[in-house]
Order: C-alpha cells, then sequence, then structure tokens
C-alpha cells in the first residue's frame, strides 16, 4: 500500500476502469492522459501542476495499463513492475544500427523508478516481473523488430508507449515515479488472436487493489 495521494495515469479509459475497479480507498485519483509518450508527459505535467498549485500536491505518480511481453521474460496476463522506463526508439537510425539519444550526447533515454516506490510494490506483487518496461511511439510489429529490442535491452520485460514521458513529468514535478503493466499480447508480429485483453485487464484490477 502507498501511502498519501497517489496518481494512477493511463494512456486511455479502458485502463482507468480497470485500475478502479480493483481500487478500495479515496486517496487515489486515476485519470487517463492520452496514447504516447508526448501526451504522456503533457496530461501528467498539469495534473501534477493543478494539485501542487491547489495546496494538495500529490505523493507519487504511478503508470498504469496493459502492455506487449517479451515472452521468454512474462507470460501473458503477467504483471510487470518496471526497475526503469527507457525510451527505447528515441535516437538515431546508423548504417551500423540504432544509436540512443543519450550515446548522440543530447540527453538521457533512462528514467529511473523511485527506489522505495518499487520495493513498495514489489512487496505488495511479489509475483511480478521486474526489469525495464520500453517507451516507444510505434508498437513494435515484426519479429525483426522484437530480436532488435530484445537483443538492445537484454533485460526488458514490456513495451508500451507511455512510461517514460510519465517519468519525465515526475522527474520535472519532483514527485516519484513508478510503471505498473499487465500483459496483454507478445512483442512481434501483431496477431490478434494470441491477445488476452481480458486477463491483462483482469488482471490490472487485481495489481490496483495492492496501491491502496
Amino acid at each position: 500500500m502507498i501511502a498519501g495521494r497517489l496518481l494512477v495515469v493511463t494512456a486511455v479509459e479502458a485502463e482507468a476502469a480497470a485500475v478502479r475497479a480493483g481500487l478500495r480507498e479515496p486517496t487515489v485519483t486515476v485519470t487517463p492522459v492520452g496514447v504516447g509518450p508526448a501526451a504522456a508527459a503533457a496530461g501528467t505535467a498539469r495534473l501534477l501542476a493543478l494539485a501542487e498549485g491547489a495546496g494538495q500536491p500529490y505523493a507519487a505518480v504511478v503508470c498504469a495499463g496493459i502492455a506487449g511481453g517479451f515472452t521468454d521474460r512474462v507470460e501473458v496476463g503477467g504483471t510487470v513492475l518496471a526497475d526503469r522506463s527507457i525510451a527505447a526508439d528515441l535516437g538515431a537510425e546508423s548504417p551500423d544500427g540504432f544509436i540512443p539519444l543519450d550515446e548522440l550526447g543530447f540527453g538521457e533515454t533512462v528514467a529511473p523508478v523511485h527506489p522505495p516506490l518499487l520495493a513498495t510494490l514489489r512487496r505488495a506483487l511479489p509475483a511480478a516481473a521486474v526489469g525495464a518496461v520500453l517507451t516507444v511511439g510505434t508498437v513494435t510489429g515484426s519479429a525483426e523488430s522484437a530480436k532488435a529490442l530484445a537483443v538492445r535491452h537484454p533485460d526488458a520485460v514490456a513495451e508500451a508507449m507511455e512510461g517514460y514521458g510519465v517519468a519525465c513529468a515526475a522527474a520535472g514535478a519532483g514527485v516519484p515515479f513508478a510503471e505498473l503493466r499487465t500483459v496483454s499480447n507478445p512483442i512481434g508480429p501483431r496477431d490478434r488472436a494470441a491477445w488476452r485483453m481480458r486477463e491483462a485487464f483482469d488482471a490490472l484490477t487485481a495489481a490496483a487493489a495492492t496501491l491502496a
């Protein structure tokens, strides 16, 4: 259980509804902020600023929702906790492969998770897979791209589209950040028959019960 006023942001209302269904305390605000890192950063920053301006700042912010999973590292329907959020496609292409932004010298692509907040979530969700969660602007849709991501990020457990943006907003406001995901599909070729949305939403509701 996380102490203090908690902000949980999701990409879409369906994810927010799944989180709300698991909550037992009114001290948690759950709000969808949009799909993708830019919308997530802008929406989260606004919510944090409004709360601070009202004299009721949040104690922490959690980015929550469903995600694609590296299925040799986490099963479909499983729960994931980020130990860091990585902007996996922020950088440049080159003849020798992808160059991350930090290697170009223009900034950071890795956003750390608040260690005490992660520790609290790990105690509450001991079965969750823990590792890097990748933030992408374009969902991976081929076996070749999935393999390249897995090689570049050997401890990554999932990919989604908002975590890094939420982390940047949280860092700017000085608010602890964490990312919680449940896996709806394998990363790779788009195979709707392999998607397990209901299982992922049910797992998200179950995980949300540990937040408050």
